[in-house]
């Protein structure tokens, strides 16, 4: 946003103030100055000069030979404006003078001498008009001083628009006055206003049928107006912040909106009868003033003129009902929207406007009267012949509360570290508009309406107002002395560390952070779609974006794909959240989960799988001391193999699953590659509790090995056949590993390894051989037999 210090002196005077210094205040205070710009400065010696006459150039088909009276000699010119003319009068620049850094000397183009410039708006600054020199009013005597008819010195910052988010009220040049006036401690001057003169029974029709959505319109309807350009002052104010003039009516509007921030629409009022503000029943097309065609949806706030559409609220007016340049009637809008609904219509028809962006920051209601006054008052300035033709409709359906804030010198003190005296506290409440009420040190605040919106609320913000204009650059700087206690861990955070640790340094896995919600075209690339789940709000139905994942997988696989030309054996995992569905009163019920990806072009499936259970059974063993148990499930999402998917199951409470993939998705990673998905629930895993360990003296003897290679029925577990060598039977028997799994059409093996030993001797074969007999014979009865 531009700010205009000549403007900012109509509401306060800064006579005899250091300008760069309250700037620089302004930026401690108040809101980041990202630049500033001494206008002006670069504009010396032009006059008022005029055209006595206009010859054509003998050796050039565009230039003219002019002769300029600059009041004090009559210079030789030559010019190449297509307006050049005799009789008009001009900007001109003396020879040794300055436009735009650039020095006037006389030169001689196509043969013939040139004493000085013709100047146009574009070259002295004051305008993007560049199309001809710049024609003055014939009552200006020759060799005024340009800037004695236009105001072209000024000095003009630039506010980093961030900064202003919170305060709608510095939307405005009025409420940036507000700011100078408490930091140079000089008086705010009343706005100028106009009441409405009419006296009859006639007003602008309005009905505010979406009162959620609009809180408040107000509106008068003007006629008989005849003057149609605004004044000098205006424009170039208008373009010194960042606008550019039009007509008078529209730079009215955009005057106000730049000095007050609230955002006005002027109607013609020739096509307006009755204003109806609501969301239309259906979707339709509406012509903007840009003069496109915009798609409507039903959650758009519109102004119709009874039941046709001429504005979308808050963002910009139809083509249909424009102020052109000789429009004499008028029906003026000053109205208070919600931000939100503003906001979202603007982002869902990428059309962010100067009025919508002020919207978006929820104004002040009691500001929409106000404007309408001021309007009144600039348009008497400018044309004292227009009549108003109705009262002010004013139709306020929705109030914000009056905030009070209770509070005393000793909680600034504490606050702050300071001692500010009461005295400065209540005057510097009542510089920035607050109601004070005091009681020695006890004050209680009303925080006036244009901070009550959304940003003064409690007694922390009482405190930053003193603060802030008291300078933080004032403060004494103290070495505080605190305690430095190391910060407390939560069971949760605990947990989640150990198994990051777990999974980086015992398998050199790599942690990954993605968004929560799904990314429709990376999953495309996988030949899978988002599933249907909770959305972001305002997040686009056709291109199934903002759909919140059900799966780590929905992310992680992504990254694989995008990963798997770096390196050929590689794995990733990442703790997050995901949403499963919502609950009855709309909130997304979110889980923490663990996703581990591990991605191979070098290990077989098989052996992929194999390490994949031996990550899970590692956490569970080192965290909880438990073991794990694996059951067959049908597959739940696209990705996950109809028959290679398991579910990890603990205490007889199912985690999580560890699965392949589905070949159509493994086939769209990469060809000949392995990938093993494993995906388990946080929450629950911070609930189980965690075993005692038993701590045996390792012994001194060596274990005996001993493989057994077993042919498994269909239906029969792992976990069925540890019955087999239940260890209070086999006290020898110190650990079981499965160490080979083969699996094809018509048989299922596995190969074990049973490792004993005891703590006094080293076991015999005969010993270790009978208690293997032992277990074969278990095995046998559930029909598990040694493979031949």
């Amino acid at each position: 946003m531009f700010v205009s210090m000549n403007w900012i002196k109509d509401f306060v005077d800064i006579d005899g103030c250091d300008i760069d210094d309250l700037i620089r205040r302004f930026t401690l205070s108040t809101a980041e100055v990202e630049d500033v710009w001494h206008k002006g400065e670069d504009i010396k010696d032009v006059v008022v000069g005029q055209i006595l006459s206009c010859e054509d150039h003998p050796d050039s088909d565009h230039l003219h030979v002019l002769k300029v009276d600059a009041g004090d000699q009559v210079y030789d010119v030559v010019c190449g404006a297509p307006n050049a003319r005799a009789g008009i009068k001009t900007a001109f620049a003396k020879l040794g003078g300055s436009v735009c850094g650039m020095k006037i000397k006389a030169a001689k183009l196509r043969g013939v001498a040139s004493n000085g410039m013709c100047c146009s708006a574009k070259e002295l600054g004051i305008s993007d008009d560049h199309s001809g020199i710049m024609e003055l009013d014939a009552s200006y005597a020759n060799g005024t001083d340009i800037k004695e008819i236009f105001p072209i010195d000024d000095v003009i910052f630039e506010v980093d628009n961030k900064s202003l988010t919170n305060r709608p009220d510095l939307w405005g040049h009025y409420g940036i006055a507000r700011e100078f006036a408490a930091l140079a401690g000089k008086p705010l001057k009343e706005l100028p206003l106009m009441e409405n003169p009419y006296t009859g029974d006639e007003k602008v029709d309005v009905t505010i049928a979406d009162p959620e959505h609009c809180f408040r319109y107000t509106s008068v309807r003007v006629e008989n107006i005849s003057s149609h350009v605004s004044t000098k002052e205006m424009q170039v104010r208008l373009y010194y912040c960042g606008s550019r003039a039009i007509n008078l009516l529209a730079d009215i509007t955009n005057y106000i909106m730049l000095e007050l921030g609230q955002p006005m629409h002027a109607f013609d009022g020739k096509k307006i009868d009755k204003i109806v503000i609501d969301t239309p029943k259906e979707p339709l097309k509406f012509t903007t003033l840009d003069g496109n065609e915009r798609e409507i949806t039903t959650d758009t706030l519109m102004i119709y003129n009874d039941t046709t559409p001429v504005a979308i609220a808050g963002i910009m007016g139809g083509l249909d009902s424009e102020i052109v340049d000789d429009t004499d009637t008028l029906v003026l809008e000053s109205a208070n929207f919600d931000g939100v609904c503003v906001r979202k219509s603007a982002s869902r028809m990428a059309l962010r406007t100067d009025a919508s962006a002020r919207y978006e920051k929820t104004l002040d209601p009691e500001m929409t009267l106000t404007a309408v006054k001021r309007f009144l008052k600039l348009l008497s300035e400018a044309d004292d012949t227009f009549k108003c033709t109705s009262n002010i409709t004013d139709v306020y359906v929705k109030k914000y509360p009056v905030i009070e804030v209770p509070f005393n010198k000793q909680f600034v003190d504490r606050y702050t570290g300071i001692d500010i005296s009461s005295d400065r506290i209540e005057k510097t409440l009542k510089d920035l508009g607050f109601g004070i009420k005091r009681d020695g040190d006890e004050f209680v605040a009303t925080v006036p309406s244009y901070r009550a919106t959304k940003d003064v609320s409690m007694q922390a913000d009482i405190v930053e107002e003193i603060t802030r204009i008291y300078g933080y650059d004032n403060f004494e700087i103290k070495t505080t002395f605190e305690p430095l206690l190391p910060a407390r861990k939560t069971t949760r955070k605990i947990n989640e560390n150990l198994v990051k640790d777990t999974l980086v340094k015992a398998y050199s896995l790599h942690e990954v952070h993605s968004r929560i919600w799904c990314d429709p075209d990376e999953l495309k690339d996988l030949g899978l779609s988002p599933e249907d789940n909770v959305k972001l709000l305002g997040a686009s139905e056709e291109k199934e974006t903002g759909i919140l994942r059900r799966s780590m997988m929905q992310c992680l696989l992504p990254f694989v794909y995008k990963n798997r030309s770096f390196d050929d054996t590689f794995g990733i995992f990442e703790i997050g959240r995901c949403v499963d569905g919502a609950d009855d009163d709309n909130t997304a019920k979110e889980r923490r989960r663990l996703g581990v990806v591990l991605y191979s072009k070098e290990l077989s499936e098989k052996v992929l799988y194999m390490q994949g259970v031996d990550i899970v059974n590692t956490i569970f063993s080192e965290l909880k001391h438990k073991s794990v148990t694996y059951k067959k499930r049908a597959a739940d999402h696209a990705w996950q193999h109809p028959r290679n998917t398991s579910v990890i199951s603990v205490d007889d409470a199912d985690l999580g699953v560890i699965n392949t993939l589905h070949p159509s998705t493994l086939r769209m990673i990469a060809r000949n590659c392995s990938v093993v998905c494993i995906e388990m629930d946080m929450d629950l895993f911070d609930d189980i509790a965690v075993n005692d360990l038993d701590f045996n003296e390792p012994s001194r003897f060596p274990a005996v090995d001993y493989d057994l290679s077993l042919v498994v029925p269909e239906g029969v577990r792992f976990e069925d056949m540890a019955v087999c060598w239940d260890k209070k039977d086999n006290p020898e028997l110190r650990r079981v590993k499965v160490i080979d799994i083969y699996d094809a059409a018509n048989t299922k093996s596995i190969t074990i390894r049973f490792s004993f030993v005891v703590d006094d001797r080293t076991l015999t074969g005969e010993e270790v051989q009978s208690r293997v007999d032992v277990i074969l014979d278990k095995l046998e009865k559930m029909n598990v037999r040694l493979r031949a």
